[in-house]
């Protein structure tokens, strides 16, 4: 029987927190394609009221019970990957997507949470001192399965995403010299056969530009070009809202999703990303504080790895606006347009609520 106690230990700040990133998002929504603003933003306020229900059914779990399922999770969502790589629909050049009538899914993002709980439980009974090549191979291959089902699709964004999850894995079991050696060798070669056999033409182009940025401005450049311009002509203070000129007049592609953080530069300027970055910093802190009152090593692995994921596609956007890596469709977790992201995202900060909330023993 559920102990109404619990629910005093709610995170209420977190959860503030992340309404008003949300809620910062939406009003952007609304600026950056005002034109069709009907659509997109209604579309968002009621994702955001289903994620916010699906929170709370999520914190009424114990997150030991999920622990307990993670295998079934975890094989239940590879599943539906394959079958999207067999029977799926193109939708957007890719076959991420499961569409029944209007209604779309993307099981990329929520597989990311299986990922999660599955290697929190492997390593919650995890003694050694540093990370045997045994629970090395199992852990990359945990990753390495939906990580290319997802590239696959094709949808290589998302696919990326997956490893920061992995990173905070070897972070924490602790891993062994001659492993990093390895892998470093391994990612080399990897990063070889993927250039010259595995990316598409406008993949390396993007990769290119990083290094020649004005080279082919109105090609592959041309996302990136914008996106500095948006951010540069913000100044100080910005333009106001709804003012932009490269969003107002369309010249920012993936406004909405993948650039809204440049819609943000432009119409509020330095001072708005300041103010927006300081939201976001106070978040990240109270998802990586919760691991020194995390009461077992499951729960430190789950909020690890979760504020892991979300922390590195908020840094990666970040750096991709500003031309320090290649444009890769990465949102912004919480801020930018999506329904299966903001999802995928108040379940896996839902995980990190979950274990704060049950760091007592009610008697």
């Amino acid at each position: 029987m559920l102990d109404r106690r619990i629910f005093r230990e709610i995170d209420v700040t977190t959860v503030l927190l992340m309404v008003i990133i949300s809620l910062i998002g939406i009003i952007f929504v609304y600026s950056a394609i005002y034109f069709q603003a009907s659509q997109y933003v209604w579309r968002q306020i009621v994702f955001l009221l289903v994620c916010l229900i699906a929170l709370f059914i999520f914190l009424l779990i114990d997150y030991k019970i999920m622990l307990s399922f993670s295998w079934q999770f975890y094989i239940f969502m590879n599943a539906l990957l394959m079958g999207l790589l067999l029977f799926g629909k193109m939708v957007a050049h890719t076959k991420s997507w499961i569409v029944i009538g209007h209604f779309q899914f993307q099981p990329s993002e929520l597989t990311k949470l299986a990922v999660i709980l599955l290697l929190a439980r492997i390593f919650s009974e995890y003694r050694e001192d540093r990370m045997s090549l045994r629970a090395l191979i199992i852990s990359s291959a945990i990753v390495a399965l939906p990580f290319l089902l997802t590239a696959l699709q094709p949808d290589l964004g998302t696919a990326l995403t997956y490893l920061p999850i992995l990173l905070g894995t070897y972070i924490l079991a602790g891993m062994k010299k001659k492993h990093i050696i390895t892998l470093l060798i391994l990612g080399i070669l990897i990063g070889f056969v993927g250039w010259n056999y595995g990316l598409k033409e406008y993949q390396k182009k993007r990769i290119e530009t990083l290094m020649t940025p004005d080279q082919d401005a109105r090609g592959s450049g041309y996302q990136l070009r914008q996106s500095k311009i948006a951010i540069g002509s913000g100044g100080l203070v910005g333009k106001g809202y709804r003012k932009g000129t490269q969003s107002q007049l369309r010249f920012l592609p993936a406004r909405h999703t993948d650039f809204i953080v440049a819609v943000i530069g432009e119409e509020l300027g330095f001072l708005g990303i300041i103010l927006v970055f300081g939201i976001y910093f106070l978040f990240l802190y109270r998802l990586f504080s919760t691991i020194s009152v995390s009461p077992d090593r499951a729960g430190v692995y789950i909020v690890f790895l979760s504020a892991m994921l979300i922390a590195t596609q908020f840094f990666i956007n970040i750096m991709m606006i500003i031309g320090l890596f290649p444009i890769t469709g990465i949102p912004v977790p919480l801020l930018s347009y999506g329904g299966s992201s903001l999802l995928a995202n108040y379940l896996i900060c839902g995980l990190v609520l979950n274990v704060r909330m049950r760091r007592f023993v009610f008697v």
